[in-house]
């Protein structure tokens, strides 16, 4: 049977679903729904080695932020989606303590820079907390780092990463990265937040070493943007939709590489979307509204 590929937790929940008895029910795995700012929220807790092993991921927490109304743009659009995302990361976080700020991807690959242009609107405050005490006391001490890739640098992102957390010794890691779908409408539609941590480079096909509690020694949460779905992927849906059940997984990829499907628009929805997690971010490392952030920024 063909494997479908996702990144996203509430993703392999549901084709866990798919795949078992009506009557069967899913052990170690709870889902609950809420909504923030008026944008749907999916949390899915792997709560033990069941869990784990039916879905394919790490215990811990996965929150899945809808944001298909934020194309709408209606009013207050990205004021809503930032809180969104910063409330749902904030509870996540340790009150207290530095943190780091990871950007990962390759800017130059438009589907895989939602890290490091989404680390451009992060306030790095680190420095200016050591050199000004007096005017920056009230604020997170917070460095950014933007990973790169192993075929621009030569080096794995794990490693630099580990070696920065050896030096700068942060309180927690945040990590930001693409990811890959499964729904073609949950692609730049969504946000994942996880306590689990990351691997990078699996929203493009190309898994890295792991960043997590195991490999930095910290508290890694991970912020995830699905820019990309699988072909093979999403050729399996479509012919099941068909009335094609039988899918063999050597003739739906024809012996090829992974093959990536991405939006037309996607410049644009990459740009607007690291925005909104980079703000997210500092709603959840900062006391400030989305106003300050701004004036600091520019």
């Amino acid at each position: 049977m063909f494997a479908k590929r996702t990144d996203l937790a509430l993703e392999a929940r549901e084709l866990w679903q798919e795949s078992a008895e009506k009557t069967t029910r899913l052990s170690g795995v709870k889902a609950t729904k809420s909504r923030e700012e008026g944008y749907p929220i999916t949390r899915v807790d792997i709560l033990n080695h069941r869990g784990e092993e039916a879905l394919g991921k790490p215990r811990g927490s996965y929150l899945t932020i809808d944001l298909s109304s934020f194309w709408q743009r209606k009013a207050d659009f990205f004021e809503r989606a930032v809180r969104a995302v910063g409330s749902q990361l904030k509870a996540m976080l340790p009150a207290e303590g530095p943190a780091l700020v990871v950007g990962l991807g390759n800017a130059a690959m438009t589907p895989d820079s939602i890290g490091p242009l989404a680390a451009d609107s992060v306030l790095v405050t680190r420095h200016l907390i050591t050199a000004m005490p007096k005017h920056f006391a009230g604020f997170r001490p917070v460095a950014v780092f933007r990973a790169g890739v192993l075929g621009t640098t030569g080096v794995e992102s794990a490693e630099s990463v580990r070696g920065l957390v050896e030096q700068v010794k942060p309180s927690l890691v945040i990590a930001i990265d693409a990811l890959a779908a499964r729904r073609v409408n949950r692609m730049c539609a969504t946000v994942q937040l996880t306590d689990t941590g990351i691997v990078p480079g699996s929203g493009v096909g190309n898994h890295r070493a792991a960043l997590n509690r195991e490999t930095l020694g910290v508290p890694v949460f991970s912020v995830g943007v699905p820019t990309v779905v699988d072909a093979a992927t999403l050729a399996a849906d479509l012919l099941e939709e068909a009335g094609i059940a039988e899918l063999d997984e050597t003739r739906l990829r024809h012996g090829r590489q992974p093959l990536m499907v991405t939006t037309r628009d996607v410049d644009q929805q990459v740009r607007d979307l690291s925005k909104v997690v980079g703000y997210g971010v500092n709603w959840a490392l900062q006391d400030l509204e989305i106003e300050e952030i701004n004036a600091l920024l520019s």
